[in-house]
């Protein structure tokens, strides 16, 4: 008896986050009596007669037959999810990339297109537009919320609308009412990759959205210790993707799962950190002499600023700013200088990380094609984690020196 089904009210009170991260999807009594879900290292699953077997295939018994398909502690986090994104169902894959891909292979088709907001994390530009491009799917990048220009590029066959928000790492916040709305009006499907906000600080689903998609590595396990995707949606919708998954390959392991679940029990409280150390790291570094400027839509000078005021709890830990006056040596200086981030790639894990977005992220891209994009040589992305915000701002103030 999973732990929504335990009351014998049949209309059970609505839970606040932090219950659900802890008990939602669980069975309250599992397997050995154990607390925790425990690991399922089995690639297969044995039937005890073939009447057995034809039960499950007939669906008269839910449980799991091989590895490829689902795991039973992948079945607790998928709901896990599920309930904190108020979808009604979830769906694990092997990394955010895999869950991209996923849900794209299992829906799109030759000559089917997609409209993306260009500031869309880079590989999920690149898997659109390099990869499936090489399969007739034609994808259109438009300047980001610039929802005039969205319009413009669906057609007869557009399939899919895609965006981050907050997006990385400039920040920009979609207003979910609009694009969910050109959507609706054109009879499209609607994705919102919602990694850097997590169900904490908003949820897409409420505002209409079709999709949303998590990279389960950052904020919601929370450690930088496993990697791992998600898509959450109506059962409708997700349970083509289910199938689609089980053919590709594409699940996740079982101890990444277990990771998962550990991390979700503490969500809403980290959650709560990131959101006030993004917030007094960004004020901070927007007063002082030796920054340009600041990318962070909880600050009024963000352009918007209005937006997350009216969608979203909180912003986040993610903050990005540029170095006034610096060139690239100069902006890697002030890296290097800092003792309590780590130089590393991600984000949303308790230790805070910072990076030079020319030097971490797009490496390999020109100086003309990194311009196109709006990352100049002087931009510093810092994920903030869960230290003290006190002890973070005055490591940056010497790394600035001041």
């Amino acid at each position: 008896m999973s732990e929504e089904s335990c009351s014998s009210d049949k209309h059970p009170p609505k839970r606040r986050l932090s219950t659900l991260a802890v008990h939602a999807g669980e069975d309250r009594l599992k397997p050995g009596n154990s607390m925790t879900d425990p690991i399922f290292c089995a690639a297969t699953y044995t039937f005890a007669n073939t009447q057995a077997v034809i039960d499950f295939v007939e669906r008269k018994q839910p449980r799991e037959e091989y590895a490829r398909y689902g795991n039973p502690s992948e079945r607790v986090a998928e709901r896990k999810l599920a309930a904190l994104e108020g979808g009604e169902a979830g769906l694990i894959y092997s990394s955010g990339m895999a869950a991209i891909a996923g849900l794209l292979l299992a829906k799109l088709k030759a000559g089917d297109e997609i409209v993306l907001f260009d500031e869309c994390y880079h590989r999920t530009r690149e898997l659109c537009v390099k990869y499936l491009g090489k399969f007739g799917v034609v994808t259109h990048l438009v300047p980001a919320c610039n929802y005039e220009q969205m319009e413009a590029a669906i057609n007869a066959r557009t399939a899919l609308l895609i965006s981050e928000s907050p997006t990385n790492p400039h920040l920009s916040v979609v207003d979910l009412e609009r694009f969910v709305a050109l959507g609706k009006q054109h009879g499209v499907e609607t994705l919102i990759d919602s990694t850097l906000a997590t169900p904490y600080n908003v949820q897409p689903l409420e505002f209409g959205a079709d999709y949303v998609l998590h990279s389960l590595t950052k904020y919601l396990a929370g450690h930088n210790d496993m990697l791992g995707g998600a898509v959450i949606g109506s059962q409708e919708k997700i349970e083509p993707l289910r199938k689609h998954r089980g053919v590709a390959g594409m699940v996740n392991g079982p101890h990444n799962v277990y990771l998962l679940l550990r991390g979700l029990k503490t969500f809403e409280l980290r959650m709560q950190r990131h959101n006030e150390n993004g917030l007094a790291v960004a004020r901070f570094l927007e007063e002082h002499p030796r920054v340009e400027k600041v990318y962070y839509p909880g600050l009024p000078s963000h352009k918007d600023y209005q937006v997350a005021e009216r969608t979203m709890k909180g912003c986040g830990g993610v903050v990005t700013f540029m170095v006034k006056d610096a060139d690239a040596r100069q902006t890697a200086a002030v890296v290097d200088a800092v003792r309590i981030p780590r130089i590393a790639p991600s984000l949303g894990g308790v230790e805070s990380i910072i990076e030079q977005p020319i030097v971490m992220s797009y490496h390999d891209f020109t100086p003309e094609q990194r311009r196109a994009v709006g990352i100049p040589d002087n931009m510093i992305r810092i994920a903030c984690g869960i230290e003290n915000p006190e002890d973070l701002i005055e490591d940056l103030s010497q790394a600035l020196g001041s």
